[in-house]
């Protein structure tokens, strides 16, 4: 069972830039949809980005869209989502998520393996 392991988060003025990463434990994650929610407090978690196994499809968040990019190196077993132009409204815990099958997409549900999150804190 794929363990799945979130870096990258922390403090950063509006306008800054992170990169977060997803680690894969299993050599399976390279043939796992991945995606990107966030949880801001008092919110449902929300869609971010998913990158299809091979990282020739995507989708986004249409209010990340030309800020975030998700990618990902199948070799180290990591997908990434580089984050530029933050904006306090990006204040949340980052989720990075995995399915193992052909249902993936923006739906929670598609994905039944999970990171414990990273913090992404967006001053003004």
């Amino acid at each position: 069972q794929v363990q799945l392991v979130e870096s990258g988060g922390g403090l950063v003025q509006a306008g800054g830039s992170l990169r977060l990463s997803c680690a894969g434990s299993e050599r399976t994650f390279s043939s796992y949809a991945v995606a990107w929610f966030r949880q801001a407090p008092g919110k449902e978690r929300e869609f971010v980005a998913a990158i299809r196994w091979s990282g020739d499809i995507t989708y986004y968040l249409d209010s990340v869209k030309g800020r975030f990019t998700i990618s990902r190196d199948n070799g180290k077993n990591t997908v990434y989502l580089q984050m530029n132009d933050l904006k306090p409204g990006d204040t949340a815990v980052y989720y990075c998520a995995a399915s193992s099958t052909t249902a993936w997409g923006m739906f929670k549900p598609n994905y039944g393996y999970w990171g414990q999150g990273t913090q992404v804190t967006v001053s003004s």
